[in-house]
């Protein structure tokens, strides 16, 4: 048997205390839960913004890729992608929202510059290359926040695992121990009341 359960007055302190721990920790986890699904929701809301602008950005330059295969040929188009540096300034960090590592992703986006000539191409291809930059930098910005919404969504899950625990388990069994432990103590102390009565009519008997 544990020893905490014993019906005493230091136990039943320990019991109240606890509970009293148990309660402000549920009321933390619902705040911290409460807090991430906030945070959660904005992400989503800009996720599903950038994936339109995305959608509408792909649309345009894949029609003027299409366009520009056609006026110059899509074997010169291809031999121009070829001179397209590759993005290596990509740099990930992290920022921390109740406890959930975030990832801030931090690159250097580069003066769009033509690597070809301009005498040889067409509009098509530069209007084609400014918006396949555009959705190489929203896609980067799109990553973040999926990634962000995805940690947030799993810490509120856990967090909510502890919550409910701390509701369901916790609380009601240092609930149940308090009470059954101030029951022992009242029914002892009316034992003790009943035994001295006796005793002192005993006395005076």
């Amino acid at each position: 048997m544990d020893p905490n359960t014993f019906p005493t007055k230091g136990n039943l302190i320990l019991a109240k205390n606890s509970l009293a721990l148990a309660k402000q920790g549920f009321e933390l986890m619902d705040k911290k839960r409460n807090i991430l699904i906030r945070e959660m929701m904005g992400l989503i809301d800009q996720a599903s913004e950038i994936q339109s602008q995305i959608d509408e950005t792909f649309r345009t330059a894949y029609a003027a890729l299409q366009k520009a295969n056609i006026e110059m040929g899509i074997n010169y188009v291809q031999e121009i992608s070829f001179s397209v540096p590759v993005e290596n300034s990509i740099k990930i960090k992290t920022r921390s929202i109740m406890g959930t590592e975030i990832p801030l992703v931090q690159y250097d986006p580069i003066v769009s510059v033509p690597t070809y000539a301009f005498y040889s191409t067409r509009k098509s291809l530069d209007e084609a290359k400014v918006a396949f930059e555009k959705v190489k930098d929203l896609t980067i910005r799109l990553s973040m926040i999926e990634n962000s919404a995805y940690r947030l969504a799993t810490n509120i899950k856990k967090t909510q695992k502890r919550a409910n625990a701390l509701k369901n388990i916790t609380i009601p069994t240092y609930q149940a121990l308090s009470t059954n432990i101030q029951n022992a103590l009242e029914e002892k102390e009316r034992e003790e009341f009943t035994r001295l009565k006796v005793i002192k009519r005993r006395k005076t008997g």
